[in-house]
């Protein structure tokens, strides 16, 4: 049995410092595919996922499992997740779908390497809109993946520049940790 890494309070310090750094409306995508070309990057670069969700393949480019389901959650059109109170708590949804964070992201759960490439995914994704965005995200790793279906780790990496070396790497990380990788 796989264990589970996903951390909920390093979920919502990233998704409120992507929605407090992203200019102008952030929309539920505009999240969805900044943090997606962050964890590209940083698996690429460092071997590791910055907060473990499952990037399931949908219609319109990856999405993070948990983080979709409890913002669907906090707007009343998902099913209530205990789990998800204090990260729901830290935002509001206007318009159906823009997200506003609440209060300021934790920066106790933020790495050096996190801030840097999700940094890096802002500046160049921000501008980008819904149909640019969903676009760009539809690369390899969302090709190789049935739709609906999980998105696999290592194909993130090599969407995002992994070279062989940190793709043996991560296959070890994983398996030490023993985290399916889809």
């Amino acid at each position: 049995m796989a264990k589970d890494f996903f951390d909920i309070e390093k979920a919502k310090a990233v998704v409120l410092f992507i929605a407090q750094k992203a200019t102008g409306e952030t929309d539920l995508l505009k999240i969805f595919k900044i943090l997606y070309f962050a964890e590209q990057k940083h698996l690429a670069k460092y071997g590791c996922p910055i907060i473990a969700d499952r990037y399931i393949a949908m219609k319109n480019g990856p999405v993070p499992s948990k983080i979709y389901d409890f913002f669907k959650a906090l707007r009343g059109d998902g099913y209530a997740i205990s789990e998800a109170e204090n990260f729901c708590k830290a935002f509001e949804i206007t318009n159906g779908y823009i997200v506003v964070g609440k209060e300021e992201p934790d920066f106790d759960y933020l790495s050096k390497s996190n801030i840097g490439c999700l940094e890096d995914a802002i500046r160049e994704n921000h501008a980008l809109n819904f149909w640019q965005l969903s676009d760009k995200s539809h690369d390899e790793a969302w090709e190789n993946a049935c739709r609906d279906d999980e998105i696999n780790y290592i194909d993130i990496a090599k969407a995002g520049g992994a070279n062989d070396e940190m793709i043996k790497y991560i296959n070890e990380y994983f398996e030490i940790r023993n985290i399916e990788i889809a």
